[in-house]
């Protein structure tokens, strides 16, 4: 989520194109190159953070399309196209789930647009997260999206962007109230760890792009207020149902987790 307007602008980093590059991806410029490297340079696990919220992102939209009857996605501040977008994994799964992509970065437009191009049960929209009534009355949206069905509402690494006045559990209810019982929301969101980490990477991304809001995992549970949260609960990205093949695990047979992966976490509620 940016507010750069329409047109791409290569001299203002973007925060779609910074995730971009830290995912190891090449739609990103020298402005964006800059600020990850910062990234990269002085919180050094901020790559985990991003690969972590994205693994994550790819189990639940897996776990929505194999395990439940809803086919139909609304992936909100969705960013660049990447390995396994959300109608890859659904569609992988269930080959007629539709998924309307949101984002206001100009770029992850074009991008998008042209890699959808030929699946006619995508559509990419330009709307402001912060504004969910232009997303739910958008025509793509209305044209793809029956909402008197079950819907999945994915809030991968967004609301973290949408500062405590802009009202982040405004946006969740507002979607909660217009979706029918069985519907779900994902969330994943930058996890307060109360160390310099977290601290230094909040910093970074206000000085540069004015939000960037760390919330405990109370105040991250707080957005689904309304919502059955389901298990493991709001834990880090890396718990959340995690798959398990190559990772550490400690003497108390728990997954160990770096500093960083601690500093994203992830939640699946479902509305009853």
């Amino acid at each position: 989520m940016t507010s750069e307007g329409t047109s791409i602008d290569a001299t203002r980093p973007s925060i779609a194109r910074v995730y971009d590059y830290l995912l190891g991806g090449k739609d990103n410029y020298a402005v964006d190159r800059d600020i990850g490297d910062v990234f990269k340079r002085d919180l050094p696990g901020s790559v985990a953070i991003a690969f972590a919220n994205r693994a994550a992102l790819t189990r639940a939209v897996a776990e929505i399309a194999t395990t439940t009857d809803v086919d139909q996605f609304i992936d909100l501040g969705s960013g660049l196209p990447t390995a396994d977008n959300v109608h890859q994994v659904a569609q992988r799964h269930v080959p007629e789930a539709r998924v309307v992509y949101v984002d206001i970065d100009p770029q992850v437009l074009v991008h998008g647009r042209a890699l959808l191009e030929e699946n006619d049960r995508t559509r990419v929209i330009e709307a402001d997260v912060r504004d969910p009534e232009a997303v739910y009355n958008h025509p793509d949206t209305r044209a793809l999206i029956d909402f008197e069905r079950p819907v999945a509402v994915m809030f991968s690494a967004v609301l973290h962007h949408v500062n405590d006045e802009e009202d982040p559990a405004g946006i969740v209810r507002y979607w909660r109230d217009r979706v029918p019982s069985g519907s779900y929301f994902f969330v994943s969101h930058f996890r307060s760890g109360d160390n310099p980490e977290s601290t230094e990477a909040e910093q970074v991304l206000q000085k540069t792009f004015g939000r960037g809001r760390w919330r405990t995992d109370a105040e991250i549970a707080h957005l689904l207020d309304g919502l059955e949260i389901l298990a493991p609960g709001v834990v880090p990205a890396s718990l959340w149902r995690p798959q398990t093949s190559g990772k550490a695990w400690n003497d108390s047979g728990e997954l160990e987790l770096t500093v960083w992966e601690q500093l994203i976490a992830a939640g699946l509620a479902r509305k009853t």
